[in-house]
């Protein structure tokens, strides 16, 4: 690091490095998929020479690894104030995604998880993993408070939530309220059982 905290050689351009990240998830969309993603494509379709596109990423599979979280909607930081309003808040986010424009990206590297099966771990440990980690620590924490039932399988609950989050392929959209109707039943079924 210098005097100035930027670490030492070219600073990084943020414009190249979403143009990389641009080219890297349109060539993800297209019929070749991850097939079609190779460092010279993105290159070529970015603008920048490969060098630019490997003092970022040192592989194809890193780059769309990153291509793929980027395009990911942030999932919010629970409040903890109760679980229905955490869950609330993930579900909104999560149907949000449906939006983003990304979703071929995604049917397209879960496709080809057999072909490409360390890119699929790499995408599921680095992208998906921390996602689900929110959503555990929310359900356990309900379980902790009396919110949701003592014994409740925590895995099941969140597959529950984010199965019927998920988009049965890349152009379904949802009606209003979905998310919220989707927590609701949700807590109807794991909810703490009152006297």
């Amino acid at each position: 690091m210098t005097g100035t905290g930027r670490t030492p050689g070219r600073p990084r351009s943020e414009r190249a490095e979403k143009a990389i990240i641009e080219a890297t998830l349109g060539l993800l969309a297209s019929e070749s998929g991850v097939a079609g993603v190779s460092i010279e494509a993105v290159a070529a379709r970015a603008g920048v020479g490969k060098t630019t596109i490997y003092r970022r990423w040192p592989s194809k599979e890193a780059l769309i690894v990153d291509a793929l979280g980027s395009a990911k909607t942030p999932l919010p930081e629970p409040s903890g104030a109760s679980v229905r309003e955490d869950l609330t808040e993930i579900a909104r986010a999560l149907a949000a995604e449906r939006g983003s424009g990304h979703l071929q990206c995604f049917w397209n590297v879960v496709g080809s998880a057999e072909r490409y099966p360390g890119l699929y771990a790499r995408y599921k440990q680095d992208v998906i993993e921390p996602r689900r980690a929110i959503v555990r620590a929310v359900l356990r924490r309900g379980v902790a408070r009396g919110e949701l039932r003592a014994g409740l399988d925590v895995e099941v609950a969140m597959s529950m939530l984010i199965g019927s989050l998920t988009p049965k392929g890349p152009r379904e959209d949802l009606p209003e309220g979905y998310a919220e109707a989707v927590v609701d039943a949700l807590l109807e079924g794991i909810g703490a059982v009152r006297d």
